[in-house]
């Protein structure tokens, strides 16, 4: 099948807009693989500090048989259930580097906050940024200089793409990243929200939802909503960077083991030798290996492309129109937000998983997961076949799905067809014929919005806009009745300029609980929304943010606001002289005050004053 029209297009755009950078980049990496190994280019007291603490074999390959040696970067730290099965992985990767006649160290770890603990609390104020602690954490670690691969070690929100971001930054090391999989179901997630919206209406009381919240995270893996960190998981699997289909295998699975041996195999170029590894039919290459490629090499403009497509395609998180343009930018790659509309308009809706639909990531998998919609959007032309990956298969190795004979060696087979067609859906029958987030433009600048989970009905809303300064206010205003009406709540002061970006995930329940009265509700607001939030129809992200001077900063209460998903505009209907001779507000001094310091917010100032716009990525160190 040739590829799509318009994802060549788009994809020579974004490859005309970078060639400047993306040469620059390529020959970097160049220069830095033409250098001696680690331990032969370094001094001895280097070296001798390189391996002082690891067992005298170890030492012993690494210097004398000059054996490879693996750079683990971790995430691990049991506040997030998503990280907590890390904690024996180095142990695992060890003993399997040693078993091929290498080694592996534990090179550093990295920061991982949890949203869901900090959701609606100062903390949630940093955490667009620790996504490029995580990336300088990364670097950190590799900067040792001492390895000839790197696995990678996490799952969540700022995670994957700072630990991404931080390993182009390092692009010439093969590498391959290590997930640990979803928790198994508990309390539904529509009934969870069911839960929280009786709270916001007062029907529940704290102990009722205390009870709610804990039946649905429960136990360890990731939340299995499909938001930002099962996303991530679905974007790694479209760029090639895991052992194919490992994303959503529970950690509890037999399977678990012997796919994380198997990265190791993987970047260790070993991947065809002995039981795992090779794709069904697949002949073993002269020599038993397969070659892993730099990261650098394989993340070019097309790779790009597929996961931008994956996205679309199954309805993914909004974060990701953020972290992907500052991961792509880590490898000299300049996209945009028109590169994804241009893209949304031609990539079918394949996937209902919530907060699209009502299954879970675990449904997800059953149905067939990544591998089905990777297979749908090949066999359609809407992903490019001809890109580098971890495993010399390609791509197309990505639309099988795992399985373990005799408790020990892996197979693949096709994850095609669909299981269960109300979770996965072939391109000849999606659910919609346009991909799940749509771009939007007007006077009060430039947003996106994800309407693959808004009702048909609620895609245009036009109504008097309530101004908020912070997201307390709008739930005051909501307790006190003062929201009972059709209206356009408009939060600002919530870019990464004036407060980090923080998720405003606290909003959806009392704004869905409007809209379920009947009343026609939207957001609009410079800030982010969780990639579980749904219904609701939410503007966000708004560029230039109001505390750089942006539009919202002229917004006042009455004003009529249309949000129209359907012609892709954002407007204050308000006439043009009278709009441009209107003042713009400045960021209050209570609240400048009040966000800027506590809970380690200060040591922050210096990333929120140096932050791009979010459709440039939010990126702080630029």
């Amino acid at each position: 099948m040739s590829t799509h029209p318009t994802v060549l297009d788009v994809t020579d755009r974004i490859r005309e807009r970078s060639r400047g950078p993306r040469s620059a980049y390529l020959q970097r990496l160049a220069e830095i693989r033409n250098r001696d190994r680690g331990s032969d280019r370094m001094g001895c007291a280097n070296v001798a500090h390189a391996v002082a603490g690891i067992p005298a074999n170890d030492k012993f390959k690494v210097v004398t048989e000059r054996a490879p040696n693996i750079g683990i970067v971790t995430a691990y730290n049991d506040m997030l259930s998503a990280h907590a099965p890390y904690q024996g992985y180095p142990d695992i990767i060890k003993q399997e580097a040693r078993s091929l006649g290498a080694t592996a160290q534990v090179a550093g770890g990295v920061p991982a906050m949890c949203d869901g603990v900090t959701q609606g609390t100062p903390g949630m104020e940093l955490s667009l940024f620790s996504r490029d602690v995580i990336a300088m954490g990364t670097a950190i670690a590799l900067t040792h200089d001492m390895f000839d691969g790197a696995l990678l070690l996490g799952v969540c929100d700022k995670i994957v793409p700072g630990l991404l971001i931080g390993a182009l930054h390092f692009g010439h090391l093969p590498t391959v990243f290590v997930p640990a999989g979803p928790m198994p179901s508990g309390l539904s997630n529509g009934e969870k929200s069911k839960v929280r919206e009786q709270a916001a209406q007062g029907l529940v009381g704290r102990q009722g939802l205390l009870d709610a919240e804990m039946a649905a995270y429960h136990t360890q893996g990731t939340c299995t909503f499909y938001g930002t960190a099962n996303s991530n998981q679905m974007l790694l699997e479209a760029m090639g960077l895991h052992v194919p289909g490992t994303a959503f295998i529970q950690p509890g699975d037999a399977m678990r083991e012997t796919l994380t041996r198997e990265a190791v195999r993987t970047v260790l170029g070993k991947a065809g030798e002995g039981a795992p590894g090779a794709a069904p039919g697949r002949p073993k290459p002269a020599g038993g290996a397969w070659s892993c490629p730099p990261i650098g090499e394989m993340v070019d403009e097309r790779c790009i492309v597929n996961a931008m497509v994956a996205l679309l395609a199954t309805g993914g998180s909004t974060n990701h129109l953020i972290h992907w343009v500052a991961v792509a930018r880590s490898a000299g790659i300049v996209i945009d937000w028109d590169d994804f509309s241009r893209l949304s308009d031609v990539i079918p809706l394949l996937t209902r998983v919530y907060p699209n639909g009502s299954a879970d990531v675990n449904a997800f998998q059953a149905a067939g997961g990544p591998g089905f919609v990777i297979g749908e959007l090949l066999d359609a032309g809407l992903m490019h076949a001809d890109v580098l990956t971890v495993r010399s298969g390609g791509i197309r190795e990505f639309a099988n799905i795992p399985s373990l004979v005799d408790d020990r060696r892996l197979v693949w087979n096709s994850a095609a067809p669909s299981k269960d067609d109300t979770v996965a859906r072939p391109v000849e029958s999606p659910f919609s014929a346009t991909g799940g987030l749509k771009l939007l433009n007007g006077n009060l600048g430039r947003s996106v919005i994800k309407v693959s989970s808004v009702p048909d009905d609620r895609h245009v809303i036009e109504a008097p806009a309530r101004v908020f300064d912070s997201q307390a206010a709008l739930h005051q205003a909501f307790t006190a009745g003062e929201l009972e009406r059709d209206v356009v709540c408009v939060v600002r002061w919530q870019g990464p300029q004036a407060n980090g970006m923080p998720e405003l995930h606290k909003l959806t329940p009392p704004l869905s609980v409007l809209q379920g009265k009947g009343f026609r509700v939207a957001l609009v607001t410079d800030g982010r929304m969780s990639g579980a939030s749904g219904k609701v129809p939410a503007a966000i992200h708004v560029s230039p943010e109001a505390a750089a001077g942006g539009p919202l900063a002229k917004v006042r209460d009455g004003d009529v606001v249309r949000l129209d998903a359907v012609a892709g505009t954002l407007a204050v209907l308000v006439p043009d002289d009278e709009w441009a001779e209107r003042e713009i507000a400045k960021l209050p001094e209570a609240k400048r005050i009040d966000d800027g310091h506590g809970l380690g917010r200060e040591l922050f100032a210096g990333m929120r004053r140096n932050a791009l716009t979010a459709e440039e990525g939010a990126c702080s160190w630029l």
